[in-house]
């Protein structure tokens, strides 16, 4: 469990670099990339030939967001990302037979950093929603990583305009305290469990 004083949010969905910009002028957040300034590899979880993998962008942002003294750190660069696209394609028709071997592909490159203490999960995950949630689509975030720790990951509905930034910054100080996270190979468990078209709240957890 992490104890640094600054509470660190990995920011997963509709991130722009104008809404990073906004966050990042309020007094009490800071806006961690990993060095190098922000890639977007990082958020998307696609890794192409000769790249870092998918987890690595994100695990150096989460150490640099560690670095950070402020009330809240935000980062939009997820280890896990390359676990939630794969997770995502899975219930994708179109992505044909092969999805279910990606994901577990993704799944235990992340899992190999995470045991070698390259990374550790984020205080909070927040989605970032264009649209309600509902329209949302599979989602590992607001499914899976949800149904293991509700109060772990939360929803901005940000939309479009200037409001954006003060629906996410709503939603930080909204964020309740609760269980930290289990063990990310029980997660993964859960996300292989998970039916995409059930509520979080009616699956199966870890304990």
């Amino acid at each position: 469990m992490r104890r640094e004083s600054s509470t660190i949010v990995v920011l997963a969905g509709d991130i722009g670099e104008g809404l990073l910009a906004e966050l990042g002028r309020s007094g009490n957040v800071s806006v961690a990339h990993a060095p190098g300034g922000a890639d977007q590899q990082g958020r998307t979880g696609q890794t192409e030939p000769g790249q870092a993998p998918g987890w690595e962008v994100g695990a150096l942002a989460m150490r640099e967001a560690a670095r950070r003294r402020a009330a809240y750190v935000l980062v939009p660069d997820d280890p896990l990302a390359g676990v939630a696209a794969a997770w995502r394609a899975m219930w994708d028709v179109a992505s044909g037979p092969g999805a279910a071997a990606t994901f577990e592909e993704r799944a235990a490159e992340a899992l190999a950093a995470w045991r070698d203490k390259r990374f550790e999960l984020p205080d909070y995950y927040l989605v970032v929603a264009a649209a309600q949630p509902e329209g949302t689509g599979p989602d590992l975030y607001l499914g899976p990583l949800r149904a293991g720790r509700p109060r772990r990951v939360a929803m901005a509905v940000a939309g479009d305009g200037p409001a954006q930034a003060a629906r996410v910054l709503d939603a930080l100080r909204s964020l309740a305290h609760g269980p930290w996270w289990p063990p990310l190979d029980e997660l993964i468990d859960v996300a292989r469990r998970f039916y995409a078209g059930g509520l979080a709240e009616t699956q199966p957890a870890p304990a």
